[in-house]
């Protein structure tokens, strides 16, 4: 099954669709983020994601505990709303940010977090949006994501099977007919014990959807573990320079990393091929290395084969050694020079 985000199609059979995550990781400068749309392009990606919101749309400002981060984390101890205040793409800059994105040659979406938010997205001729982790379990936002019939990409961290389940149910109801569901574990970043990858074939086959990566973990090895795993979509944060700092930037990754992230999935995808036994097309020169088995010593007409003069070697242009039992003990029809490769019209009469 595949989908398509504006020009790309997405899904098996198709080139693992790479998504730059901008996130606020333009740190406030609409520079910034013009210059990171323009090196997510250079650096392999097919599309840049944003995050459409404001603090006020996805919390309220308070100091009590529940409103504030916990642990130790880069966040720890930041109140949500100062936290969303701080991280937020200004909805002045989209329409800007989407003409830069579409000038240099990428798809553009984003993860709308109330109605207002889509409804800015869907005024800019968004091709898809995304549902992100945590609101996977908001129907009434679910629902109006669908009622727009874009493609959705929608993320699962957290999520049990049936919350899923119920997700997907909403959204088909309301109208989404096309859906990537994505793996994701949300923590920031991810400890590569908790990524639980071997979920992506899982997933696609509970949901019939195409599933991908919304990859948290450090470096880049899940994207292409997951690739391996039938992952149609990776989606990875991304930030012109993790030293400048940033809400995100501690699991982001720079321009070269990125690049070496698409290379290998690349890589990854055209090592997967198909199931084959017997010479490939690259193996085909390599068949006459193989082990046969050659005369060693000259040979007269008449006489007896033994392991004396015939013997495994390389190259393979003999009968293969596990003939050997079959000549051992006959005769040679004919006389035969040492480095003569062994085949059955050398043999005569019976074994002795």
């Amino acid at each position: 099954m595949t989908i398509r985000i504006g020009g790309c199609e997405v899904g098996a059979g198709k080139p693992c669709f790479l998504v730059a995550e901008l996130s606020g990781n333009h740190n406030g400068d609409l520079g910034r983020a013009l210059a990171t749309i323009q090196a997510a392009k250079a650096s392999g990606a097919h599309a840049i994601k944003l995050q459409t919101y404001t603090a006020d749309t996805l919390t309220i400002r308070s100091t009590r505990p529940e409103f504030v981060v916990p642990g130790t984390g880069p966040w720890a101890g930041r109140t949500l709303h100062d936290l969303y205040q701080e991280a937020h793409t200004p909805w002045a800059w989209h329409e800007r940010l989407f003409a830069e994105a579409r000038a240099v040659g990428l798809e553009v979406f984003s993860t709308p977090f109330d109605p207002t938010a889509l409804d800015l997205l869907e005024s800019l001729g968004a091709p898809a949006h995304k549902v992100a982790s945590f609101e996977l379990v908001d129907d009434g936002l679910l629902r109006r994501i669908a009622a727009t019939g874009k493609p959705v990409v929608m993320s699962t961290g957290m999520a049990s099977l049936e919350e899923v389940a119920h997700a997907i149910g909403v959204l088909r109801a309301a109208g989404t007919r096309d859906l990537v569901l994505l793996k994701c574990t949300s923590s920031y970043p991810a400890p590569d014990d908790q990524m639980h990858l071997a979920t992506i074939p899982i997933l696609a086959q509970a949901s019939g959807c195409p599933v991908g990566l919304s990859d948290h973990s450090l470096g880049l090895i899940a994207p292409v573990v997951a690739v391996t795993l039938g992952a149609v979509m990776i989606e990875k944060h991304f930030t012109l320079d993790r030293a400048a700092g940033g809400v995100d930037s501690h699991f982001s990754l720079e321009p070269a990393e990125f690049a070496a992230l698409a290379d290998g999935v690349k890589r990854a995808s055209a090592m997967i091929g198909r199931p084959t036994f017997g010479p490939g097309l690259a193996e085909e020169g390599s068949i006459t290395f193989r082990r046969s088995l050659y005369l060693v010593e000259d040979v007269a007409a008449g006489e007896a084969f033994t392991e004396r003069n015939v013997r495994s070697i390389r190259p393979g242009f003999g009968l293969a050694p596990r003939f050997a039992p079959l000549i051992l003990g006959r005769r040679a029809s004919r006389a035969a020079d040492r480095g003569t490769p062994m085949s059955w019209d050398l043999l005569a009469g019976e074994p002795r």
